[in-house]
């Protein structure tokens, strides 16, 4: 399935303005739900629902999600910012450095 079509199937989120993501006391992001970032607010949305947080299962999990994404975020480093934070996370559990998981703080409408 293409990431269009993997969005529809995932929980609405219109009553969400924002999402934030911390590592610990720290914000590392902010997705605003507008558009050119409301897909990753949906995706970290279905997510944090499902795994309560952001850790290297929920970020295997949303490498799926995003479908053909992923495979240019990996050939394009940085271009898709939201992708690469579930990829280091990955990295970091795999390495058991830096961050392991992240918490979610939705900011409603």
């Amino acid at each position: 399935m293409q990431f269009s079509e993997i969005l529809a199937t995932l929980p609405a989120i219109d009553h969400i303005a924002a999402l934030e993501l911390f590592d610990g006391d720290v914000l590392v992001a902010r997705l605003e739900n507008k558009p050119g970032t409301a897909g990753s607010v949906r995706v970290y949305h279905a997510l944090m629902q499902e795994f309560g947080e952001i850790n290297a299962a929920a970020a295997t999990k949303g490498l799926q999600l995003y479908a053909e994404h992923t495979a240019d975020a990996k050939a394009f480093q940085g271009k898709h910012p939201n992708i690469d934070r579930l990829l280091t996370l990955i990295s970091n559990a795999d390495e058991h450095t830096g961050t392991q998981s992240l918490t979610v703080k939705l900011i409603q409408q």
